[in-house]
């Protein structure tokens, strides 16, 4: 048997400014719509659903694998836009980038407040 993750919903305060911005912070096709949902298609066949939430928006983390060249594009647009970002999810290396397990990580939020990173070894890796 093979599980996947096929969806998951994100539920924001505005899904067409938040599913904009993480498809253009991450390189990807412009959202689409698919019934009450703005769609963000990510490469492994997984997508992420935004839907506007009418009540408070409680953040979650979304993490994506990149590769090295990737990375550098979509660290180039974070710091081109001047966004807020940090090398750990506590948030105590701001303006840095880790190297955790032998790549690159860092973290920024979407502006509904979701906590995005990009990766580009999956942790536990080694280095």
């Amino acid at each position: 048997m093979v599980v996947q993750l096929n969806h998951t919903i994100v539920r924001v305060r505005d899904k067409r400014q938040s599913a904009t911005f993480v498809a253009e912070i991450l390189g990807l096709a412009a959202p689409e719509p698919f019934g009450p949902f703005l769609v963000v298609q990510v490469d492994n066949e997984v997508s992420l659903d935004f839907a506007d939430d009418n009540g408070p928006v409680h953040p979650q983390h979304y993490a994506f694998l990149v590769s090295e060249a990737e990375f550098d594009e979509i660290f180039g647009r974070i710091r081109a836009r001047g966004l807020a970002y940090w090398a750990d999810p506590g948030r105590r290396r701001p303006s840095e980038i880790n190297t955790n397990d032998g790549g690159r990580g860092v973290y920024w939020e979407e502006p509904s407040g979701h906590f995005l990173e990009i990766i580009t070894r999956p942790y536990g890796s080694g280095g």
